[in-house]
């Protein structure tokens, strides 16, 4: 008895990319630098907005939420990408 075509394709990827998994391990802390960054930015804008919309001071609070979104994730993307880059030199010694 022979097995079905979509029972062999799991196997068949496992041989064609043997590592990859592994690669994704590795790369997984630099790819949600991206989205922490971007979220800081959203988060802080949004709050200026609510400010803004309650007390009738539009654009100001969005400005400054934006600036603080950006500066504060930019501290925290820069201090992010020293910690991986330490880590990943003691890994590779």
């Amino acid at each position: 008895m022979s097995s079905s075509p979509r029972q062999d394709e799991p196997e068949k990827r496992k041989e064609l990319f043997p590592g990859l998994g592994q690669v994704y391990r590795e790369v997984a802390p630099y790819l949600t630098l991206g989205f922490q960054l971007a979220a800081a930015v959203i988060v802080f804008f949004l709050i200026g907005w609510w400010f803004d919309s309650r007390y009738g001071t539009s654009p100001m609070f969005q400005l400054v939420g934006t600036v603080i979104g950006a500066v504060g994730g930019m501290i925290k993307f820069f201090r992010s990408i020293s910690i991986l880059v330490k880590q990943d030199k003691t890994l590779h010694r």
